[in-house]
C-alpha cells in the first residue's frame, strides 16, 4: 500500500472492565491475556494463538440509505484445551447478539472502549464450542468505510461504498481477530441494492446479477486487514485470461487502456520471484476520494484514479501493489512494528519489476526519486527521531503513525544494499526461497534477520561488516553506506535545470525525451525562490498548471504556493476538490497553512472538499486545517 499518515495521539489503556451481556443480562469477568511465546501484537485484544480462528463466513447486507452494514460473522475456531473464551476486536460497532452453532445464546461482554483499539468482544466458550456467530451492525463512524453519494462518483448516478481496512480498521466493519499475525480463510454472502455490483478480495463476479446477492470465496489464509469490499455501478474489462480491470462505466475504457499491460506485469513478477499464488489478478479503479495510491487486497488491487495519466507513466504503482502478492500478502508482517517487512520488500520488488519491463535507466530514476523522498522525510522528522528506524516501537501509539516514507524507502534501500553486497544472483535465490518457505505465514523482524543470517550472510562475514544491519534496522536517520545509484537521465535533467535557473528560457529546455519521472525530478527540485517570471515562462511553454499527470501537477501546485504563483491556484483548488489521495493533500494543505492568506484559502477549499475525502483522510486533514 502506498503511504497514508493518520495523526492520532496514543493508546490510553489495554485493559478492559467487565460489563453485562445484552442478551442474558449476566456478567462475565474480562481478563486480557497476551501470549508472549513468540511476539506480542500491542494493537489487538484478540487471542488467536489460543483460539485458532480458521474460517470466517460473512452474511451481510449493505444499506446505502442508512449507510450501514449489518449481518452475521460466523467464526469457525479450534480452541486450545482449557481455553474458555474467544476475544475479538471491535470498534464503534453495535453487537446485537452472539450465538453458538446450535442457536443457543452465548455469554458475551464488550470491554471498555479505547480511542484507538476499540472494545474487546469477549465470548464465553463451552468445551465443545467450534463456532460462534456474532450478529452486528456498523455505526456512523466506522473508519474503514467510505460511503459516497452519486455526485461523488464518476458516473453521478449511483452510490458507491469501499472499505480500507489497513492497519486496524477491519474491526470497524467485521468483529474479528484484527492482527496481521492472525490468518484465516473466508466466504461471504453480500446483499446490495439491485443494479449494483459487489466485489471482494476473493473470487469475484464479472457482471451484475438481477437480485443483488453475491457470494465470495477466499481459500487462502489472509490477515483481517486484507478483507475488502466494494459496491457500486461497476463493470469489468478483461486484459487476458487471468487479469482484468473493474471500474465505473464512465472511466472503464480509459482504465482498461491504461492498465492493458498488467497481464505482462504478472508474468514479469513471476519470472523474478516465483509463481503467483492467488489465481486471478484484477484491479478495481475507485472513485477519486480514495485516500491512498493503492491497496493490495488479494486478487483485487484497489487503485486510485490519479494514476490515469493517459500515457501509462504512473503504472509503477500497480507494480507495487502486484509485488505485495509476494511481500505482504504471501509473507506478512506479524505486527505493525514490523511494517517495513511488507513495504520495504514491496518497494524493492516494484523497482525490480519496472527494471525488467522498462530498463535499468528507468529503474534508476525510481531509486533516485525514492532517495529524495527518504531524505525529505528524515529531514522533516529529524535524523535522531525513533520514527526513522525501520523497526519501530509503536506500543501505546496508533499503528497508522508508522505509515511514513521510512518503511518504504529506507526499507527498500536496505535490501538494495544487500543485493549490491552479496550479488544479485545470490540475493534473488535467497528471496525465492524466503517466499517459498514462509508462504501464507507471518514474519517478525527478529526472525527475518536470523533467517537472513543463517541462509545468506553467514556465508561471508565481510558482508555483515559491509552492511551494518543493526544501523539500518534499529538505527535512526540515513546510514552512511546508503546505496546511491548514479542516474545519467536525471543528471541530464539537472544540467537543463541549472541552465534555466541561471537565465535560460523555458523554450530552450530540451525536454522531448522526458517522461513523467524526469518532469517529477525537474519540478520537484526547482528552487522555492523561483521568480514569478520564471514560473510564468515554464507555464506558458509546458502548461504545467493544467498537467494531466497528478504527480507532476501536485509538485507544481506546491511550488506555486511557495512562489506565490497565483495563476495556478484555481486549478489547484479543482485538484483538491476531487482528489482524496493523502500523498497529495498533506503537503498542499500544510504549505497553505504557513501564511494568513494561505490559511484562509485552505479553509475555504477544505470546507467544500472535505465530504469527498475518506474518514481517515478527514481526520488527518482536520489536524492540519482545523485544529
Amino acid at each position: 500500500m502506498k503511504k497514508s499518515i493518520l495523526a492520532i495521539c496514543f493508546i490510553t489503556s489495554l485493559l478492559t472492565t467487565s460489563c453485562q451481556n445484552k442478551s442474558e443480562d449476566k456478567e462475565i469477568e474480562i481478563q486480557e491475556t497476551i501470549d508472549n511465546s513468540e511476539y506480542t501484537d500491542w494493537h489487538s485484544y484478540s487471542n488467536p494463538k489460543e483460539t485458532n480462528p480458521e474460517h470466517l463466513s460473512l452474511d451481510i447486507a449493505v444499506d446505502f440509505d442508512k449507510q450501514q452494514i449489518s449481518g452475521v460473522a460466523k467464526w469457525k475456531i479450534n480452541p486450545e484445551k482449557g481455553v474458555d473464551k474467544v476475544i475479538l476486536d471491535t470498534r464503534n460497532m453495535q453487537i446485537d447478539s452472539v450465538l453458538y452453532a446450535d442457536g443457543n445464546r452465548a455469554n458475551y461482554a464488550l470491554g471498555e472502549a479505547d480511542e484507538i483499539l476499540g472494545a474487546a468482544l469477549h465470548v464465553s466458550l463451552l468445551p465443545e464450542t467450534k463456532e460462534i456467530n456474532v450478529y452486528y451492525k456498523t455505526l456512523e463512524d466506522a473508519t474503514a468505510l467510505q460511503w459516497l453519494e452519486p455526485s461523488q462518483t464518476f458516473g453521478k448516478k449511483a452510490p458507491f461504498l469501499y472499505t480500507q481496512s489497513e492497519s486496524i480498521h477491519v474491526r470497524t466493519w467485521i468483529p474479528s481477530p484484527d492482527s496481521p499475525g492472525a490468518r484465516f480463510t473466508y466466504d461471504a454472502t453480500v446483499k446490495v441494492p439491485e443494479g449494483l455490483l459487489a466485489l471482494m478480495s476473493a473470487e469475484n463476479p464479472q457482471e451484475k446479477n438481477e437480485n443483488g446477492v453475491y457470494t465470495f470465496q477466499m481459500n487462502e489464509k489472509i490477515p483481517g486487514y486484507l478483507v475488502a469490499l466494494a459496491v457500486g455501478d461497476i463493470e469489468f474489462s478483461a486484459v487476458d485470461e487471468r487479469t482484468g480491470v473493474y471500474a465505473e462505466p464512465a472511466i472503464l475504457e480509459m482504465s482498461a487502456k491504461e492498465l492493458d499491460g498488467i497481464g505482462k506485469m504478472v508474468n514479469t513478477a513471476e519470472s523474478l520471484y516465483g509463481k503467483y499464488r492467488w489465481g486471478r489478478y484484477d484491479v478495481l479503479m475507485l472513485p477519486s476520494g480514495f485516500p491512498i495510491g493503492g491497496m493490495e487486497n488479494p486478487r483485487l488491487t484497489f487503485a486510485t484514479p490519479t494514476i490515469l495519466a493517459g500515457d501509462k507513466s504512473l503504472t509503477n504503482l500497480i507494480a507495487h501493489e502486484l509485488a505485495h502478492s509476494w511481500s505482504g500478502n504471501l509473507v506478512t508482517n506479524a505486527t505493525w512494528n514490523d511494517f517495513w517487512l511488507n513495504e520495504g520488500f514491496t518497494t524493492y520488488f516494484e523497482h525490480r519489476i519496472m527494471e525488467a519491463e522498462r530498463g535499468e535507466d528507468y529503474a534508476a530514476m525510481l531509486w533516485n526519486l525514492s532517495e529524495r523522498t527518504l531524505r525529505g522525510a528524515v529531514e522533516d522528522m529529524g535524523a535522531d527521531s525513533p520514527s526513522s528506524q525501520l523497526y519501530v516501537d509503536l506500543k501505546n501509539q496508533d499503528p497508522d503513525l508508522g505509515f511514513t516514507d521510512i518503511p518504504y524507502e529506507k526499507g527498500s534501500a536496505f535490501l538494495m544494499l544487500i543485493e549490491q553486497t552479496v550479488g544479485r544472483k545470490k540475493w534473488d535465490n535467497f528471496l525465492i526461497n524466503y517466499f517459498d518457505e514462509h508462504a501464507f505465514q507471518s514474519m517478525t523482524t527478529d526472525y527475518f534477520l536470523d533467517y537472513l543470517d543463517k541462509n545468506l550472510l553467514s556465508e561471508n562475514e565481510e558482508w555483515k561488516k559491509t552492511i551494518h544491519i543493526d544501523t539500518w534496522v534499529f538505527g535512526t536517520g540515513i546510514p552512511e553506506n546508503y546505496p546511491h545509484l548514479e542516474n545519467p537521465l536525471f543528471q541530464a535533467v539537472d544540467k537543463q535545470m541549472e541552465a534555466f535557473i541561471q537565465g535560460g528560457k523555458a523554450a530552450d529546455l530540451k525536454t522531448d525525451s522526458w517522461g513523467a519521472q524526469e518532469w517529477m525530478h525537474f519540478v520537484g527540485d526547482l528552487p522555492t525562490n523561483l521568480s514569478i517570471e520564471k514560473m510564468e515562462d515554464l507555464d506558458a511553454v509546458f502548461d504545467l498548471t493544467n498537467s494531466k499527470n497528478s504527480e507532476i501537477a501536485d509538485l507544481w501546485y506546491l511550488l506555486a504556493l511557495r512562489t506565490n504563483y497565483e495563476v495556478a491556484y484555481p486549478a489547484m483548488k479543482e485538484f483538491l476538490y476531487v482528489t482524496g489521495r493523502e500523498k497529495f493533500l498533506d503537503p498542499l494543505y500544510t504549505e497553505m497553512m504557513k501564511t494568513e492568506n494561505g490559511k484562509k484559502m485552505a479553509k475555504e477549499i477544505y470546507e467544500i472538499a472535505r465530504p469527498n475525502y475518506h474518514p481517515l483522510t478527514q481526520k488527518a486533514m482536520d489536524k492540519i486545517v482545523i485544529e
